[in-house]
C-alpha cells in the first residue's frame, strides 16, 4: 500500500488532518521555518548578487532528521504549509533541507481545516510557486538589511538591545507625529444652544438644537452660525428669550444602511480591540486556535474559521449558497437578500477568502460549551459579522424637524430636531459594530407642522475643540492598512515589538511614546528619513506585490535599496560618533561613597547611579527639575513617568501633593486667572479650561517641550 507524507506547519493541525486523510497518510509538523538567515551576521552576500545564506535554525536538527526518515519511507510528500507567502517559503525551505525534488514532493493548500476542504485540496496538487517564495525572500532580506545595518547605531546612541525595522520604524514615526500634533493642539472655545420647547398637548418637552439664521422667505434656506464665546451666546440667548417659535417643516426619508463587509485580518483586529478589548497579538493567537482546530463535542477536532491572514473580502460560492439558505430559514425570506459590495482600497491579495466560519450552521451558542471564554467571544464576533454581511441592508427612517424662532432683533433663527428609527432591522438583527452611531431620539407621535410650541428654557453650554485622539492598536492598524504599510501578518508583531522594546506604552487602549521611543525616532527621522517615510514603505509593499505576481525580479528591489541604505549608515556613523551621549553628572552626592552620581538610562528611563560601580552599586530615582514651582505646595515640579513609561509632570512632594499634568508647565502664570500656563507647541495655554487664555510663547521660552 502506498504511503504518503504530509508536512504541515503547526503540530495542532496534525491530529485533525490525519483524521481527514486516513491511515495511508503520515502527517508531521515542521513547527514553522526550518531554515533562516544566521543570527550572528547579516547573511546576505552584498558583493555577489545579494545571495542570501540560509542555515538550519538552531534546535531544528532532530526534527529535520525525523522528517528525513519519514521521507525515505514515503512514496510521495505533500507540503501543506499555510496558504500564504510565508507558508510557500517554508515549503521551499523544506524541499531544500530534505533534499526533495518536484517528482517526490508537491504543494497543497487549503483555506479551512475541514474534511471537504482538505480532501479536495489533495485532488489539485501543484508545484511550489516561486513568485510567492521570492516575494517572501525579498521582504526577509530587506528587513534583515534594515535591522542589521541600523540596530548597532541605536546600541551606540541609546542602549544595547534596541532595534530598527522597516515597518516598525514607520509605525513608530506615525505614533510620534500623532503625539506631536496632539501636543501642539490649541483648544478653541465654542458654545452650543438648545431650546427646550413645550408642545401643546404633550407632557414631554421637545429639545431643539440651534443651527443658524433662516435666510429664505419660506425658511427653506439657512446659514449655519457658530457661537464663538460666552458673549455671543448671551446676546443670542437674550434675542431668543422673547422669540415666537413655530414648526416650519417635518421632513421624513428612508435610507438604506449597507451590510458590513466580512472580516479581513485588519478589520478583525480593529473590531476585536474595540468590542472585546483584545490586543492585536491576542486576537491573532485566538484566531489561530480557531483556524487550526478545536475539539467540538460530537464532531472531534475541527477548524471552525477560515484562514486568518487575508486582506480579501471574497466569499466562495459554496459559502454564499449555504449562508443564504441558513439566513432565509432562520430569520425569514426578507433577510436573505444581501447587497453585493466591493472592498475599497488598493491592490488586494485575493488568494484567500475573508475570515468566516467554516460552517454557518455552527452557531456560537451551539458550541459554547466546547470553547473557552475568549475563543467563544472571538468566534461569536466572526460568526455575527459574516452572517450580517450576507443579510439584507437595514432601513433607517430619519425625520428632520425644522423650527424657526422669530426674534425681537428682526432675525429668524433656525433650530433642528433630528430623529430616527429602524424601519427594517435587516443585518442589525444579528450584528452591530462596536463603534456604531447612536440613534437619535424617536419623534413624538403627536408632533405635526400645526403643533403649537412655546419656549420653556434656553440651555447654553461651553465647549472646547479636542485634538485628534491618540492612536490605539485598532486605529494604528487601520492607519497602516490605509497607507499600504505592511501586510495582514505584520500588524500584530509590529505593535508587539514596539511595546516590547519600550518605544511606546499602552494606557487605557491609547498608545503613547516613551522617552526611549522618542530618542530612537529622532535618530531615524534625522539620519534615515527614507526608511521612515510612509510613502516609500508603501511603495516597497507594492513592489513586493509585483514580485508575487511575477512582474518584478526580487533582487532588483534589493539592488536598488541597499546602496542608499549603506550610504546613510556610513554617514550616520560619522555624525553619531560626534554626538555619543556620555554619562551626565548630577548634583546628587552618593550617600555611600561620596562620589557625584551620574544619570543613566534603564528600561524605565533615567535613574541616578554611582560612577564607582562595581565597587559601589548605589542607585536612586532621577527627578528632572524643570524650574517651575508647584502651584499647590511650592515644591519643584519634576519630570516623571508612569509605570508603563509615559512621561508626565508632577510635584516632587508626591504623594503628599497630587499635582500632575501631561503637558509641560511654564514658569509664567496666566494673567487672567493666575493659574499655571502649559506649553502647547508655540503657544501657552491656561491650565484652567474655563479661563481658556492663550498666548504665543516668548522667544526666551523653551521650544522643545
Amino acid at each position: 500500500m502506498a504511503k504518503y507524507l504530509v508536512i504541515v506547519e503547526s503540530p495542532a493541525k496534525v491530529k485533525t488532518i490525519k483524521k481527514f486523510l486516513g491511515t495511508r497518510y503520515d502527517v508531521a509538523a515542521s513547527q514553522g521555518h526550518v531554515r533562516d538567515l544566521p543570527k550572528s551576521q547579516m547573511g546576505i552576500d552584498t558583493e555577489h548578487d545579494f545571495e542570501p545564506k540560509y542555515i538550519t535554525i538552531r534546535g531544528k536538527g532532530d526534527l529535520l532528521a525525523d522528517l528525513r526518515r519519514r521521507v525515505k519511507k514515503s512514496d510521495k510528500v505533500y507540503l501543506a504549509t499555510d496558504p500564504d507567502r510565508e507558508g510557500e517559503a517554508i515549503s521551499w525551505h523544506l524541499m531544500a533541507a530534505l533534499g526533495l525534488d518536484d517528482k517526490k514532493a508537491t504543494r497543497v493548500t487549503f483555506n479551512e481545516i475541514t474534511k471537504n476542504a482538505v480532501t479536495e485540496s489533495f485532488k489539485h496538487p501543484r508545484a511550489i510557486d516561486m513568485n510567492l517564495v521570492d516575494a517572501q525572500q525579498a521582504r526577509r532580506v530587506l528587513d534583515r538589511m534594515v535591522g542589521y545595518e541600523i540596530s548597532p547605531l541605536l546600541w551606540a546612541k541609546v542602549k544595547r538591545g534596541l532595534s530598527a525595522g522597516r515597518v516598525q520604524s514607520v509605525a513608530l514615526r506615525m505614533i510620534a507625529d500623532r503625539e506631536a500634533e496632539i501636543e501642539a493642539f490649541i483648544p478653541e472655545e465654542y458654545w452650543s444652544l438648545d431650546a427646550i420647547l413645550n408642545v401643546k398637548g404633550e407632557k414631554k418637552p421637545l429639545v431643539a438644537h440651534f443651527y443658524g439664521k433662516a435666510t429664505g422667505k419660506d425658511d427653506s434656506d439657512a446659514e449655519k452660525m457658530a457661537i464663538e464665546d460666552e458673549k455671543a451666546a448671551a446676546e443670542l440667548k437674550k434675542a431668543l428669550e422673547s422669540a415666537d417659535y413655530s414648526i416650519a417643516e417635518i421632513r421624513t426619508s428612508v435610507r438604506e444602511r449597507k451590510s458590513p463587509l466580512p472580516f479581513t485580518t485588519s478589520t478583525l483586529q480593529q473590531e476585536a480591540s474595540k468590542a472585546l478589548n483584545f490586543s492585536t497579538q491576542k486576537t491573532m493567537r485566538i484566531a489561530q486556535q480557531l483556524y487550526e482546530g478545536v475539539e467540538i463535542k460530537g464532531q472531534g477536532q475541527i477548524g471552525i474559521i477560515t484562514y486568518l491572514r487575508t486582506d480579501s473580502t471574497r466569499i466562495s460560492d459554496e459559502a454564499i449558497a449555504a449562508s443564504s439558505e441558513f439566513i432565509r430559514g432562520t430569520y425569514g425570506e426578507e433577510y436573505g437578500t444581501a447587497a453585493e459590495q466591493k472592498q475599497n482600497g488598493g491592490k488586494i491579495q485575493d488568494a484567500h477568502e475573508a475570515i468566516r466560519p467554516t460552517d454557518i450552521t455552527r452557531t456560537p451558542e451551539s458550541i459554547k460549551a466546547s470553547l473557552d471564554r475568549d475563543q467563544f467571544r472571538l468566534y461569536q464576533l466572526i460568526w455575527k459579522r459574516f452572517t450580517a454581511s450576507r443579510m439584507a441592508p437595514a432601513k433607517i427612517e430619519t425625520t428632520q424637524v425644522r423650527i424657526t424662532a422669530q426674534a425681537g432683533d428682526g432675525n429668524r433663527y433656525l433650530f433642528t430636531v433630528p430623529c430616527s428609527r429602524i424601519a427594517f432591522d435587516g443585518f442589525l438583527k444579528v450584528y452591530s459594530p462596536a463603534d456604531d452611531e447612536k440613534a437619535e431620539a424617536s419623534l413624538m407621535k403627536g408632533l405635526t407642522e400645526d403643533s403649537v410650541i412655546s419656549l420653556n428654557n434656553l440651555d447654553a453650554k461651553q465647549h472646547f475643540t479636542q485634538p485628534v485622539p491618540h492612536y490605539t492598536e485598532a486605529s494604528l492598524v487601520r492607519a497602516l492598512e490605509e497607507q499600504g504599510i505592511g501586510r495582514p501578518s505584520t500588524y500584530a508583531p509590529t505593535i508587539t515589538t514596539l511595546l516590547g522594546r519600550r518605544y511606546i506604552t499602552k494606557e487605557n487602549k491609547n498608545l503613547y511614546m516613551t522617552e526611549m521611543g522618542e530618542a530612537v525616532n529622532n535618530i531615524m527621522v534625522t539620519h534615515f528619513p527614507t526608511i521612515v517615510d510612509p510613502a516609500f514603505t508603501a511603495n516597497l509593499e507594492s513592489l513586493l506585490d509585483g514580485v508575487a505576481e511575477g512582474e518584478v525580479r526580487w533582487k532588483t528591489i534589493v539592488e536598488n535599496f541597499y546602496p542608499d541604505l549603506d550610504e546613510a549608515v556610513r554617514n550616520a556613523q560619522e555624525q553619531l560618533d560626534k554626538v555619543t551621549i556620555a554619562d551626565e553628572e548630577s548634583d546628587e552626592i552618593c550617600d555611600k561613597c561620596g562620589r557625584r552620581m551620574v544619570i543613566k538610562y534603564g528600561p524605565h528611563g533615567k535613574f541616578l547611579a554611582c560612577p564607582g560601580f562595581p565597587e559601589c552599586r548605589n542607585t536612586k530615582p532621577y527627578f528632572e527639575k524643570i524650574g517651575v514651582a508647584c502651584p499647590k505646595c511650592g515644591k519643584d515640579i519634576v519630570v516623571k513617568k508612569t509605570m508603563k513609561g509615559r512621561r508626565y509632570y508632577g510635584c516632587m512632594g508626591n504623594p503628599e501633593c497630587d499635582f500632575m499634568t501631561w503637558a509641560r508647565p511654564s514658569a509664567e502664570k496666566c494673567p487672567e486667572c493666575g493659574s499655571v500656563m502649559l506649553e502647547k507647541g508655540s503657544k501657552l495655554v491656561c491650565m484652567n479650561e474655563e479661563c481658556g487664555y492663550v498666548k504665543n510663547k516668548e522667544k526666551t521660552e523653551r521650544e522643545d517641550s
